[in-house]
């Protein structure tokens, strides 16, 4: 890998190293293009670039409660969608039931990340237990179902027409962040067979264009007696993520990509030391990532960029203004206080433009866009 060297404009104030020994008393924003992978400005400036004092029209920061979205459906096809474009739907699915049928997406390959809750997967490759905190990747049309051990919450995320790959990692190998080694498939195990055995009939959901549709089989369609081939269901727990990290600079977000789809990566957030290079930022930086909206799913720990962000909320910050840690963050990153994250976030970041439903506005704080807001003194 190479690329031509590129020395930026310069004019008054300014840091010569990005995120690092900023002017005394500025606040830097990233102004880049191609989700931090093209050319980039960065900009100081005297006061916080999310200080506004008032907002009015919809683009603006949205934070949603997904605890308190119904989302009991029998049918893991109907979970209500929060957001969505023509790449993707962000969908929760709540349950603690075993499913009495199959599904089948035609519409796109799915991600479903476990907020909550342990079970077991079976689908035409197998059987697979899963727990909190792991990914299940199905491809499209898999058939599947599942019976939890315990109540399960689950953020789906659809990757509609197009297929979840693994992210370039350029110069630190294949095997940096997670080893493919560290994946897991569903195996024609006795859990398997004990259930390819049931003759009943089985009805399977099928969703095409984002319509149902139901197919009755007078035998189990699941009734694999063996395969091969390089086309799966995998599980990834982000125990098993091990981020790229500098103690001298703070990365962008990309580092952590997860999965890409067409027009949309999932990148996962996890513990990791924080900065510990004097002059380097300790928190996110400022920035606009004008070319995509991003989306953040809260899954446990102390999420230390955010104030009042408890464990299954979501916020989605559109792209067209700059976005970046709380007051109270960056105060605490100047004091450097913490030495290392405690959080785990599921990040999506769009090329299109999003859609917030009814589901979404229904759970919405619609005081977050005040969250910036720096406390005025007595």
């Amino acid at each position: 890998m190479k690329k031509w060297f590129s020395f930026p404009l310069k004019e008054g104030k300014f840091s010569k190293q990005a995120h690092c020994d900023l002017p005394n008393g500025s606040y830097e924003r990233e102004i880049g293009k191609e989700g931090f992978f093209g050319p980039a400005t960065h900009m100081y400036h005297a006061h916080a670039p999310t200080g506004w004092s008032e907002w009015e029209g919809n683009l603006r920061p949205h934070a949603f409660d997904t605890n308190l979205v119904d989302a009991d459906e029998s049918c893991p096809l109907q979970a209500p969608c929060l957001l969505k474009n023509a790449n993707v739907r962000v969908r929760i699915w709540k349950t603690a039931t075993n499913m009495t049928h199959l599904v089948r997406n035609a519409d796109g390959d799915d991600c479903l990340f476990i907020h909550q809750g342990a079970g077991s997967l079976f689908c035409d490759y197998g059987h697979l237990t899963f727990s909190e905190g792991d990914y299940l990747v199905l491809p499209r049309s898999t058939s599947w179902r599942i019976e939890p051990s315990a109540p399960i919450v689950m953020l789906m995320i659809e990757a509609t027409n197009s297929s979840y790959m693994s992210a370039e990692r350029g110069m630190v190998g294949d095997h940096a962040i997670f080893d493919p080694g560290v994946l897991d498939y569903p195996t024609l195990d006795e859990a398997f067979d004990a259930q390819r055995s049931s003759t009943t009939g089985w009805k399977v959901h099928i969703k095409r264009h984002n319509e149902l549709n139901k197919v009755t089989y007078p035998f189990n369609p699941l009734d694999a007696i063996g395969w091969k081939g390089d086309l799966t269901v995998f599980r990834l727990n982000w125990r098993d993520i091990r981020p790229l990290m500098s103690h001298r600079y703070h990365l962008a977000p990309s580092a952590h990509t997860t999965f890409v789809a067409k027009d949309f990566v999932i990148c996962t957030f996890v513990p990791r030391p924080i900065e510990s290079d004097p002059g380097a930022l300790k928190v996110p930086f400022y920035h606009n990532n004008d070319d995509y909206d991003e989306v953040l799913f809260y899954h446990k720990g102390n999420f230390f960029s955010r104030d009042n962000i408890e464990e299954g909320m979501m916020t989605l910050h559109p792209c067209g203004f700059p976005h970046g840690p709380h007051p109270k963050a960056v105060q605490a990153g100047k004091k450097h206080a913490l030495k290392e994250t405690d959080e785990v976030a599921v990040m999506i970041d769009t090329r299109q433009p999003l859609t917030m439903t009814d589901t979404a506005q229904s759970v919405e704080n619609q005081e977050y866009v005040y969250s910036w807001k720096t406390p005025s003194k007595a």
